[in-house]
């Protein structure tokens, strides 16, 4: 199955994620099938910026968020609810 999750990049204490397409199977760091943008906690405020279209076009394929994924497309207006 193919998820929509998050991959962690940063220093120790210093998260930065990448929002990423990718099988479930593979590891959390492992290899990616698309990038569709990055989310930085450690900012005030937060960055988040999303490729809209290609989310979209990941959702409609059949691509499954995990429950992070989900919140923060929903945060940048790619998901309504």
């Amino acid at each position: 199955m193919v998820k929509i999750r998050l991959t962690r990049l940063g220093a120790k204490k210093n998260p930065f994620y990448r929002i990423v397409v990718t099988d479930s199977k593979v590891a959390r760091n492992g290899k990616n099938i698309a990038e569709l943008g990055y989310y930085n906690p450690t900012v005030e405020p937060i960055e988040l910026k999303v490729n809209a279209e290609e989310a979209k076009k990941w959702l409609s394929n059949g691509a499954q968020p995990t429950d992070t994924a989900k919140a923060l497309l929903k945060k940048a207006g790619v998901i309504e609810g």
